[in-house]
């Protein structure tokens, strides 16, 4: 079975999945196995569920009659698929990736987008060589354009995620320091998202470009096409401003006020509003998309609970995102207690990373700072210190912290949210 022989069966389908839970009628499953699991014991199952198809890697499950196809690797033959899907769509395509507020940045971009087109993006954090495929086999006839968010945690990773993507358009919301471990280093994750920027420069397609970050600004400075925005004299200029704690964009005589907190939306909130401009929307619709999108995903959201102002920013953190958040913190007005936890995946600058976020919160003075696992504990010697966010709920059971404002912020791994219905 090849990539053409399939494409007419995939065609018809319904969706793609690799989830046996989520199989419906007309669906084609990718039998994705694990170390302990060959999940192509569930084809038959798949087909009594109304499967489609099934794609499987072990011949013995193989039966064309009930079209469950081998192929050597579901993984390989998902992305050729994904690749030779690309290759019959005639829309732009905008790709994304960056240190911190990718995810963010494409919900709003999204948001603003479809004021006026019909736009497929990538669902949750699907960013991965496994999540891009699947978006990009979820583009339909009817869609428009398409919003493809790219991570990565590792050099050429967004290499390969562009071949199988191939944007016509991207961006690089930041480069922070993130994923330091994989990427050996903050030069190497300069390098690493970076590949984007090699993949549009050496296809001739356009770059969305923050004149005001120099780092983005050294890498394009001979790119064309470009769009820019940032300086006055870019593109697009927009004006921040900010009102009971969440930021907005002026553009011209005209304002935007967002459900985010933290100025380093803004920038953000500039991309998706050039982009939108760039595309032919209205600002009245960039604004009403602006005013109307609710962050849900624990990123920069604001949540208000028994008097006190929670700030969510729980699904990732790292030095760079974790210095932004408390410094936008310590602007609320009244009491303030952080509740921070360790930042994942930094490698032999761990230590010190977390040594330095920890001091820069005591310089910053807040009325009360607790630190949630390992990395923050073994350099924590003056403030609540706990190994676990299910030890931070046995303390919070018996000691209800007691500020109008709280800052939640951590990695992923933590698990932070579970703390919310203690505080």
């Amino acid at each position: 079975m090849n990539t053409e022989q399939f494409y007419p069966i995939f065609l018809s389908a319904k969706k793609v999945t690799i989830d046996s839970r989520k199989i419906e009628k007309n669906d084609i499953f990718f039998a994705f196995s694990g170390d302990n699991f060959d999940a192509a014991t569930l084809a038959e199952n798949a087909i009594d569920l109304g499967a489609l198809a099934v794609i499987v890697e072990n011949k013995e499950f193989k039966n064309s009659e009930k079209n469950i196809f081998y192929v050597p690797s579901t993984l390989e033959f998902l992305q050729e698929l994904s690749i030779h899907h690309r290759n019959q769509l005639n829309i732009p395509i905008i790709g994304l990736t960056g240190s911190n507020g990718k995810t963010t940045t494409k919900e709003l971009i999204h948001a603003v987008l479809s004021e006026k087109y019909n736009v497929q993006y990538t669902f949750g954090n699907l960013n991965n060589h496994i999540g891009v495929p699947l978006t990009i086999l979820s583009i339909k006839p009817e869609h428009e354009m398409a919003v493809i968010e790219m991570g990565a945690n590792h050099q050429k990773e967004i290499d390969l995620l562009c071949t199988i993507a191939r944007p016509n358009y991207g961006y690089i919301t930041n480069f922070g320091k993130a994923h330091l471990e994989g990427f050996g280093g903050f030069e190497g994750v300069i390098k690493g998202k970076s590949e984007l920027y090699d993949y549009l420069k050496n296809t001739s397609q356009t770059v969305l470009i923050n004149e005001n970050d120099p780092i983005q600004l050294k890498k394009t400075q001979d790119y064309t096409p470009k769009i820019t925005f940032g300086k006055a004299d870019s593109d697009y200029y927009f004006e921040a401003f900010s009102e009971n704690n969440f930021v907005g964009l002026q553009y011209q005589d005209q304002k935007a006020l967002s459900k985010l907190t933290g100025e380093y939306n803004f920038t953000n909130l500039c991309a998706a509003s050039s982009l939108g401009l760039y595309f032919g929307i209205d600002f009245n619709k960039i604004q009403s998309a602006i005013e109307s999108y609710t962050p849900t995903n624990m990123r920069s959201q604001i949540v208000k609970k028994d008097h006190k102002t929670l700030v969510l920013d729980t699904y990732n953190a790292n030095p760079s995102s974790m210095s932004a958040s408390l410094h936008n913190f310590v602007t609320f007005e009244g009491s303030k207690t952080i509740v921070i936890g360790d930042m994942l995946e930094l490698g032999n600058e761990s230590e010190k990373e977390h040594q330095n976020i920890l001091k820069l919160a005591q310089e910053l003075g807040f009325n009360e700072i607790i630190t949630v696992g390992k990395q923050f504990k073994n350099v924590n010697k003056n403030s609540a210190a706990f190994e676990s966010t299910d030890e931070l709920i046995q303390y919070l059971k018996d000691n209800k912290i007691q500020s109008e404002n709280i800052l939640l912020k951590a990695s992923r791994g933590i698990s932070l949210e579970k703390a919310i219905d203690f505080i």
